[in-house]
């Protein structure tokens, strides 16, 4: 008898052909027991957790009496270990369509209060992908200055909520308004047909800063005083969006010669690109890209890429991405920058940071270059598992402090 796996893909379903009879496909579910709170699935999960694939369970999270939740998870394996999908939400939706294991985390109550929080800002959808970000304000915020938060993933995976353990520090100073945005990636990882390019992605980037820009002062924030900050990935994107915010405009990316501009993926109604450009050009104050990549090239380091069609993006379309490239003098734009790596870091060189910071200086803008001794990458980032959470508590809280009071010499120059 011969089996072989017949590539249909229905509802969610995988059928294998065994002979001429199509059976369904099992995955395992595997539930990773929560501490301080429970679990409940309907349909009631089978002992072994093999469901049929396309199964759909509502999954229920009930925390234990002081505890609240942080997220109800999928983890399964990523680019960078465990990928998540996650929910804030106490009842979630779970299709099984692969292995995966499935849990919850609850933290004590006074961890999660002291704020004003709205999840899932829907901002865009220029492909398959709602864009949407989360607002952690302080109670009675009024005209705060807005920290806006780009996370890493490598371009290609995570979304806003592997920020909001460095936005709820933000947002407990009670001095900032946080904001964390999702954005496109790169490929097709979206479910888009056509792959998104790099100048896609920063559409999206000023897409949200737009978008934000208009509704600030229902967040509590200020429309023209503004922070931006991200790590890895987030740290080029944050960079793009502090040094070559002048670059938005209608002219397009690459269509024509030696035009590289970027069209946010959200405009205001009534509003074009270049008034947009005009007014987060003034708005965009301080930036902290945070362990990130700034240049297209140089002495084999790792350097960006555009994800263009290879028969039309040249090497000037990296180099049009590249932040170290279009650096204002300050003169003409002040932009401070705090830089930030951990000495430990595999990916990001203490020579690429230091690149970026001969840049700016050289441009005379004001940098603070910080070097976390032993930390390695990645430790702005917040995911459901203990390591990451410690990794964290060590030293993403103690340097977002210090971050902010960075950011405080710009917003609140009398302190």
């Amino acid at each position: 008898m011969k089996t072989q796996l017949c590539g249909m893909l229905a509802v969610g379903f995988v059928l294998l052909t065994v002979g001429s009879v199509a059976v369904a496909a099992t995955v395992t579910v595997t539930v990773e027991q929560p501490e301080h709170g429970t679990l409940m699935f309907t349909p009631a999960l089978p002992a072994d957790g093999q469901v049929e694939a396309g199964s759909r369970f509502t999954v229920y999270a009930e925390p234990s009496a002081g505890y609240a939740l942080d997220t109800v998870f999928e983890a399964m394996p990523g680019r960078f270990g465990r990928s998540y999908i996650e929910s804030r939400n106490p009842e979630y939706e779970l299709v099984v369509n692969q292995d995966k294991v499935v849990s919850a985390l609850f933290l004590p109550e006074a961890e999660l209060q002291g704020w004003n929080e709205v999840q899932n800002v829907e901002y865009a959808q220029p492909g398959v992908k709602p864009l949407k970000y989360d607002v952690f304000a302080p109670p009675a915020a009024n005209a705060l200055p807005i920290v806006v938060i780009i996370h890493g993933g490598g371009w290609a995976t995570n979304s806003e909520d592997i920020m909001r353990g460095m936005a709820r520090e933000i947002v407990r100073s009670g001095r900032y308004v946080a904001i964390s945005i999702d954005y496109r990636w790169v490929g097709t990882g979206d479910g888009d047909a056509k792959g998104n390019s790099m100048d896609a992605l920063i559409n999206d980037v000023f897409g949200a800063l737009a978008h934000i820009q208009q509704h600030a002062a229902a967040y509590g924030g200020d429309p023209a005083r503004i922070a931006v900050t991200g790590d890895s990935a987030g740290g080029h994107l944050s960079a793009v969006a502090a040094t070559m915010v002048g670059k938005i405009g209608s002219g397009g990316f690459g269509s024509k010669p030696g035009v590289f501009e970027f069209m946010p993926s959200y405009l205001p109604a009534g509003n074009t690109a270049e008034q947009v450009r005009e007014s987060l050009t003034s708005a965009i104050q301080v930036a902290a890209p945070s362990y990130g990549i700034f240049a297209a090239a140089g002495e084999g380091r790792i350097g960006l890429q555009h994800y263009g069609d290879p028969a039309v993006a040249d090497a000037t379309w990296a180099t049009a991405i590249a932040p170290i490239n279009h650096i204002p003098d300050a003169s003409a734009r002040a932009v401070p920058h705090y830089l930030i790596r951990g000495t430990a870091d595999p990916l990001i060189s203490l020579a690429m940071v230091k690149d970026y910071a001969d840049a700016l200086n050289a441009q005379a803008q004001l940098v603070k270059h910080v070097e976390v001794e032993g930390a390695s990458h990645a430790f702005f980032d917040w995911k459901p598992d203990a390591q990451t959470r410690a990794t964290f508590a060590q030293y993403g809280v103690p340097y977002i402090h210090d971050m902010l009071t960075f950011f405080d010499g710009v917003f609140y120059p009398a302190r």
